[in-house]
């Protein structure tokens, strides 16, 4: 169910456990900002599995309705209450990127209704709001090349003030693998329970790729 793209190159088995990996440094990201509060909204029938996968380092909550935009909205719905006025829903599949970068979502909130962080394909890897919108991600094409595009629409006719994080990219097909596993081989502290399976994932190819020479 996760990470779909890339089960048309690597078995469902190991795009899981990619996954675990994913979600398991992207907590350690979060919970590097210090004073925030973590949690993970999924789908009700993955509550259970997540809630263990979350190892008490992150609460688990159940989204209303299906789908990632029914997850958006239920994120701010939910978080978005008296005393917590700054609230950002980030993607499990960049544990790379720059804890600075949330540090700045934050900050834009300050003096921006929302704060949005593009992605280099057309969608967006991070949203954040002070209050909810329901209407906000309503027909929501996330995972396509319209995505930032048709939220900006819909937050622009709501007459929300926007703020901006950096462009920056997540994981989705094989080429954002190998771009990653570039990335961690110089730097694995980023990311490093990712680090470890890209290195052996580099190494299964690698030697796929000295079998088939031998032919």
């Amino acid at each position: 169910m996760v990470k779909t793209r890339l089960a048309q190159n690597l078995s469902v088995e190991a795009v899981t456990e990619l996954y675990r990996c994913l979600l398991h440094d992207t907590l350690t990201l979060a919970r590097s900002l210090g004073d925030v509060d973590v949690a993970i909204m999924c789908p009700a029938s993955d509550v259970e599995e997540l809630t263990q996968l979350a190892s008490g380092v992150a609460g688990v909550v159940a989204q209303k309705g299906e789908g990632l935009a029914a997850g958006l909205t239920s994120v701010f719905a939910h978080f978005a209450a008296p005393g917590r006025q700054r609230v950002v829903a980030f993607n499990s599949d960049s544990p790379h990127l720059p804890a600075s970068v949330l540090e700045n979502a934050f900050e834009a909130l300050t003096g921006h209704d929302m704060v949005v962080g593009p992605t280099h394909d057309g969608g967006y890897y991070l949203v954040g709001a002070k209050a909810a919108h329901p209407a906000l991600f309503d027909g929501d094409g996330m995972g396509t090349k319209s995505a930032l595009e048709a939220l900006l629409a819909r937050a622009r006719r709501l007459q929300l003030s926007l703020g901006f994080t950096d462009p920056f990219y997540d994981i989705d097909v094989e080429s954002d693998l190998t771009r990653l596993a570039a990335e961690l081989r110089l730097a694995p502290a980023r990311a490093p329970r990712t680090a470890v399976w890209l290195k052996q994932w580099g190494q299964i190819v690698a030697q796929s790729r000295t079998g088939t020479g031998d032919l």
